[in-house]
Formats: C-alpha cells, sequence, structure tokens
C-alpha cells in the first residue's frame, strides 16, 4: 500500500518534470510556451463564459421554480414500481445539468439515509456511471465552435439511463 501512495504522490510532479526535460531536450522555450497556452485558455473560457451563466441561471431556476419536485411526484409511482428508489430522482435528473448541484443532492441523501445505506450506495454507482450531459455538451461544443450536434444528445441521453438502469442493477445486484 505504501508504494502506491508514494507513486501517487509523485506522479504529478513527475509528469511536470518529463514535460520540461522533454521541451529542453527539443529546444522549446518552456517559458514562452505555458504563456502561450495560458493566454489561449484564457480566451477560451471567455468564450464559453456566457453558456456557463445561462447554465447555472437554468439550474437556480429549475430548483427555485419547483419544477424538480413536480417532475419527481409526478415519476414516483413508476419509480415504486420499477423499485427505484424515489429519493434518487431529483439527483437523477440534476445529473444531466450540473455536477456541483447533483453533488449537493448526493449529500444530502448521505445525510438523511447515509453513505451506506443502499440507497447511498445506489447514488455512488450512478455518480460514477453518468455524465452532466448539458454542461459537457455546452462547454466543449462551444469550446470549439460546434454548432450542429446532431445525435449527440440523444445518444447521450440513452447512454445516461443505461448508466442510471447498470447502476441500479448493480445496486440491487451487490447491496440487497
Amino acid at each position: 500500500m505504501n508504494i502506491i501512495q508514494f507513486i501517487s504522490n509523485i506522479m504529478i510532479p513527475l509528469v511536470f518534470l518529463i514535460i520540461i526535460v522533454y521541451g529542453l531536450l527539443k529546444k522549446v522555450r518552456i517559458y514562452d510556451a505555458f504563456i502561450g497556452g495560458a493566454k489561449e485558455g484564457f480566451t477560451t473560457v471567455l468564450g464559453i463564459l456566457p453558456t456557463l451563466i445561462g447554465l447555472m441561471m437554468a439550474i437556480g431556476i429549475i430548483r427555485a421554480s419547483g419544477a424538480l419536485d413536480a417532475i419527481t411526484g409526478l415519476l414516483t409511482p413508476l419509480c415504486r414500481f420499477l423499485g427505484f428508489p424515489e429519493e434518487a430522482l431529483p439527483l437523477t435528473f440534476m445529473r444531466t445539468v450540473s455536477s456541483s448541484a447533483s453533488v449537493g443532492l448526493l449529500l444530502d441523501i448521505f445525510k438523511i439515509h447515509g453513505p451506506d445505506s443502499f440507497i447511498g450506495r445506489f447514488v455512488s454507482v450512478m455518480m460514477s456511471s453518468t455524465e452532466t450531459i448539458f454542461y459537457t455538451l455546452s462547454l466543449y461544443f462551444m469550446s470549439v465552435r460546434i454548432t450542429k450536434t446532431r445525435y449527440t444528445l440523444g445518444g447521450a441521453i440513452i447512454a445516461n439511463l443505461a448508466g442510471v438502469v447498470a447502476s441500479l442493477f448493480i445496486a440491487n445486484w451487490l447491496y440487497k
């Protein structure tokens, strides 16, 4: 175990050292290349900032308006029929939009039910098996100026749904 911790502790400094040594061997002006990359990154952030602000406002509106609670209330009977923990529904929907908002909901579930409960384990597996679709699409597609997403959104939603179903199956298989 100590060897894994040692490797983990030196990995990031080692990667930096390898990059610097490689740059020196190739006679690259390392600091100038770093500054150029930082400027390009700053320009990218400025380009996607309106999208991020809009997404954060949408999350606030969804949470404050009660829309998430209304959708959860409508789907509760179906969840009970399928054996899906109804407490996980808000997290399932919010996970597609925002990682930080879904982590907040995850922590609420942990406070109420505990991380070692069935629902705690289920949502932990689900968080690892799903993605923040709308955030990822808006961030990455905007940064490279892709405007026609074609089937990306539909495929991402299907993949997320598969992750949720697989998480429920795995949690039932391992923890019930």
